[in-house]
């Protein structure tokens, strides 16, 4: 199985002045075809860093979504940097470039603009249905826009079109949770337990959300997802655990 994660760019985000909305929507419909989101990654408009971040994560091989700074405006370093990590140059895309003539026709094709598609030397064009100038895409990394509108239809397509064979059934897959409450319903606490049903049920995910309020515990919420059965399975064995060791706990609704 692929590794899935995502790469958000924007001064505007780390300052504050913008709400990132990348994040939950990459989740999201990464979860609705059965996948999930590895990890996340927020950088700033440093091409150094942006270069050294994409040089690593090309070696790592994690398929990447990659959002913003690829324009064409001095504080867009992204095609930049792509073409740093891999050491290669900047050159006008012809697919992009017919694609941009076909956005822009009847007007000039500023150099400018054409700055809009001159892509690191030997990447592939992605599509933006949008308003078509084009994002790229190599060594399983998908650069793209930072406006939402147009990158989640171009990263959908990237899934559509390149992974449709990691998919998993979803409706196969079910999440179920306890919320366990008093003295002893803290992590540590249940951290034998917990290595013990993930080495038995290797198949499932389980998860441990802690709830606070001020620096009192209110709760923790134990649960695993996965195939039906198994996860009844899992949760029978934790149930009978906790109830041995006198913690209370009821069904997440």
């Amino acid at each position: 199985m692929k590794t899935f994660g995502a790469i958000i760019i924007g001064d505007e985000i780390l300052s504050g002045k913008r709400q990132d909305k990348h994040f939950a929507k990459i989740a999201e419909m990464l979860a609705l075809r059965g996948l999930r989101l590895s990890w996340v990654e927020y950088l700033g408009d440093d091409r150094e860093r942006l270069a050294a971040t994409f040089r690593r994560t090309m070696a790592a091989g994690d398929v990447v979504f990659s959002c913003g700074g690829i324009g064409n405006t001095p504080d867009d370093h992204t095609r930049q940097a792509v073409a740093q990590a891999l050491g290669v140059g900047l050159e006008l895309h012809a697919a992009a470039f017919e694609e941009l003539k076909i956005r822009f026709a009847g007007e000039e094709i500023t150099e400018q603009r054409k700055l809009l598609v001159t892509f690191p030397q030997g990447v592939q064009m992605i599509p933006n249905p949008f308003n078509r100038i084009a994002g790229f895409m190599t060594h399983e990394h998908y650069f793209v826009p930072g406006f939402p509108q147009m990158a989640h239809p171009m990263l959908e397509w990237a899934l559509d079109t390149f992974y449709r064979e990691q998919f998993q059934p979803v409706a196969g897959r079910v999440e179920k949770a306890m919320l366990l409450t008093g003295p002893n319903a803290y992590e540590s606490a249940l951290l034998d337990l917990m290595e013990r049903i993930v080495a038995v049920y290797p198949d499932l995910r389980l998860f441990s959300l802690p709830s606070l309020i001020g620096k009192e515990r209110k709760h923790l919420e134990l649960g695993v997802e996965g195939e039906p059965l198994r996860v009844e399975q899992a949760l029978a064995d934790i149930r009978c655990e906790i109830e041995r060791r006198g913690i209370t706990w009821v069904w997440r609704d």
